[in-house]
């Protein structure tokens, strides 16, 4: 596997040669890209970053290499130590630092390692300020200090206050939580969640049984929170006559659920559920990616408040969220982004609001999920022969569905309004393929959809 190298950080699997995985010569190189970057924002200061991590095997190593290229820059670090990606966002924010580092891979597999990079606000970097990152890095266009002028090292843990802000947010109503009495059982993936996500539920007053809590970085499964992946989760939820299943994957940005009867409650649905519980509370605009369900658009227009589409990509819904003044957003892989706290994914806040939806409405799981707008996503992948084609199959098929004005701000999507359905085509930045969603009011109407797709694609591939 290469480097994967974009905007927001950089990424790879650890042990390998350079150029084909995360080497320490990477991290020390885009580690000090990043504080050129800072110190050419804030040139008349001496600058503090935020370095946070998750419970990986290679966490200790990566953060040793960060830190200390940090120092060298003359960078001040605030090392957070063992913290989710939303803790460290909101650390960034509780400290006024000048930036923050997040070493996570998220849900990608044990054996891979990243640098997610902060602004000042606590979130990611913009395509502009990236743009500039990526091109110091490639020119090496940094420099380090003599030995007066190195950085200091503070270390800091900030869960406690993370929590305590999300439990003081008004529309988290911790005294209906308690009444209900909810068992939750909750699979933290042995990372950072293990640890942290309990004391969130103990003070909900949620009794907890804990399923892959000890953070070994030696993750059970799979960690991306699928339900192929959280079949052990689902037994253990119906052995235990718990309420409900808790996932998060190992950065604690990504939420979803299990059903009392151990069905999955669906990742596309958690954002769906939380919004429903604020647009209640704080009517407004949502946002969430292009290629996530159509039911938050539905549930937003029946709170009669406008719903607004993003490219794919967490910093890409945030901007929309700031633009249009969003009070819910996030991504249908179970990002939830409650911007009244931070603008960044945060499962804490997610499990807490849910959590408060769920007991003002005194319903079980499968009733709640019940209650919103039916869809099924069905999801593909084209594999083009010649890569150099993408673009152009692309604008044909933008052409083919003129009449229905597609969508062209992220791959093309059409929207079918007639039959409640859309299709999305986005190109791998990765891979020679296209990746098609395709979503329906069920699953025979989704897949007849994308049969559809792949055969027009197929049509304009053979001329």
């Amino acid at each position: 596997m290469s480097l994967i190298k974009s905007i927001s950080g950089i990424r790879g699997t650890i042990g390998g040669n350079i150029g084909d995985a995360l080497t320490p010569l990477d991290i020390v190189k885009f580690a000090s890209a990043y504080c050129t970057w800072i110190k050419t924002k804030y040139p008349e200061k001496r600058c503090r970053v935020v370095v946070g991590r998750d419970a990986r095997l290679s966490g200790t190593m990566v953060r040793n290499i960060v830190c200390g290229t940090l120092i060298s820059c003359g960078v001040d670090v605030v090392d957070a130590g063992y913290a989710s990606t939303p803790t460290t966002e909101m650390a960034v924010i509780l400290e006024k630092a000048d930036g923050g580092i997040i070493l996570t891979a998220s849900h990608n597999p044990r054996q891979w390692n990243a640098l997610k990079l902060l602004n000042e606000k606590g979130e990611f970097l913009t395509a502009e300020d990236g743009a500039k990152l990526l091109d110091i890095a490639r020119k090496e266009d940094f420099a380090f200090v003599d030995v007066d002028k190195l950085g200091k090292i503070v270390e800091k843990d900030f869960t406690l206050a993370h929590i305590e802000a999300v439990l003081a947010d008004p529309l988290v109503d911790v005294e209906a939580i308690r009444k209900a009495g909810f068992k939750a059982v909750l699979d933290a993936i042995n990372s950072v969640g293990g640890p942290t996500m309990p004391i969130l539920l103990e003070k909900l007053g949620v009794e907890c049984i804990k399923l892959n809590c000890e953070p070994t970085g030696d993750f059970a499964h799979n960690p991306e929170p699928l339900p192929s992946n959280l079949t052990d989760l689902s037994s253990t939820v119906v052995l235990n006559k718990a309420d409900l299943g808790i996932s998060v994957d190992p950065d604690v940005d990504r939420l979803a659920f299990i059903c009392q009867d151990g069905t999955p409650f669906g990742e596309e649905y958690t954002l769906v559920s939380v919004a429903s519980y604020v647009l209640e509370k704080n009517p407004g605009p949502t946002v969430s990616n292009m290629s996530s369900t159509r039911a938050l658009r539905d549930v937003t227009e029946s709170a009669g408040q406008k719903y607004y589409p993003a490219a794919v990509g967490e910093v890409n819904v945030t901007t929309k969220m700031h633009q249009v003044g969003a009070v819910i957003g996030g991504e249908g892989n179970g990002g939830v982004i409650y911007p009244a706290l931070h603008h960044g994914r945060d499962a804490y806040m997610g499990v807490a609001l849910f959590l408060s939806n769920l007991a003002h409405k005194r319903l079980t799981m499968t009733q709640l999920r019940d209650s919103y707008p039916q869809y099924y996503i069905s999801k593909n992948r084209i594999e083009i022969s010649d890569p150099e084609m993408v673009d152009s199959i692309l604008t044909k098929v933008a052409e083919h569905f003129k009449d229905l004005d597609p969508l062209t701000i992220d791959g093309v999507k059409i929207d079918f309004e007639n039959t409640r359905s859309w299709a999305q085509l986005r190109k791998s930045n990765t891979e020679p393929i296209i990746r098609l969603y395709c979503e329906a009011p069920n699953k025979e109407e989704a897949e007849k959809l994308a049969s559809s797709i792949i055969e027009l694609v197929d049509s304009v591939i053979k001329g």
